[in-house]
Parts: structure tokens; C-alpha cells; sequence
């Protein structure tokens, strides 16, 4: 078995200040935390929002723009659905135009829960803005978009 060289403990420590990819999990772990809990009285979590916000246009997309949008797989975001499926939040349909497809539509009661939710996004967003007074949230969220893209 070969000794392995270790790593100085100065090493971690610039992992630990410099990693984009740590910073930015423990940021969006953060974050998901606070929404999850505003949230919380719509039995919606952060992710559920952003998804029912991604279904509110004004034709049904389908499945693939939207997962798309929310950086994630069409397994992960069929298994994100159903929840909100059972719940009649959303309707997932088979494509007229192409019947191996699938649109997902935003339900009536999908779309009022929706409405109830969005002051709460609204008012957690403007307490973020005004704790992070320092920060410039626009150059932030438009350096987060470029990483993203």
C-alpha cells in the first residue's frame, strides 16, 4: 500500500475560502432553509414554488424547457411533479402535437396557492435585499446566471 502525501492544512483552508462551489452550496442551502420556512403554512417548499412559478405562462410547456429552467434532469423533475399532482396543483398531459411528449399546466388551484405564496416571496426577497443592503443583489444574480449558463 503507497503512503499517500498529505495535503498542508493551508491547502483546506484556501479550499475553504476559495471554492466557488462550496460558497455557493452553503448559500443556496441557506437560502432554500428561509424560503422553505416562509413557505412552510402553503405545505410548499422553495423548489415546489420555483417549479409552479416555471408552469405559470400562458400556454402549457413542455417538460423539457422547464427542466431547462430549473437545472435539473426530466427524471428528477417527473419525480418533483407528482407531488404537486396529487395535491391538484398541476396537471401533466400528453402533448397534442407530438403524444410521446408531455405539457404540464398550472391548475386553477395551482395558480390561487401560486398567488397566496408570491407576497411571501415578495416580502422574504425585500428582507434579503434590505439585510444585504452592502451587497449588489443584481450583480450577484447576474454573476450566479452567467455560472449557470
Amino acid at each position: 500500500m503507497s503512503k499517500q502525501p498529505l495535503i498542508p492544512f493551508e491547502t483546506t483552508l484556501t479550499v475553504r475560502d476559495c471554492c466557488l462551489c462550496l460558497h455557493a452550496q452553503r448559500a443556496a442551502r441557506a437560502l432554500s432553509r428561509r424560503f422553505d420556512e416562509a413557505f412552510r403554512p402553503f405545505r410548499l417548499t422553495n423548489g415546489q414554488f420555483s417549479l409552479l412559478m416555471s408552469l405559470n405562462r400562458p400556454e402549457p410547456p413542455p417538460m423539457g424547457p422547464v427542466a431547462a429552467l430549473l437545472a435539473m434532469d426530466r427524471t428528477t423533475l417527473t419525480a418533483a411533479l407528482k407531488p404537486l399532482e396529487r395535491r391538484g396543483l398541476v396537471l401533466v398531459e400528453p402533448d397534442p402535437r407530438d403524444r410521446r411528449g408531455r405539457l404540464l399546466r398550472l391548475t386553477e388551484a395551482g395558480g390561487a396557492l401560486l398567488a397566496d405564496a408570491l407576497p411571501v416571496w415578495t416580502a422574504v426577497h425585500a428582507d434579503l435585499d434590505a439585510e444585504f443592503a452592502a451587497v449588489d443583489m443584481d450583480a450577484l444574480r447576474a454573476g450566479l446566471r452567467a455560472i449557470a449558463s
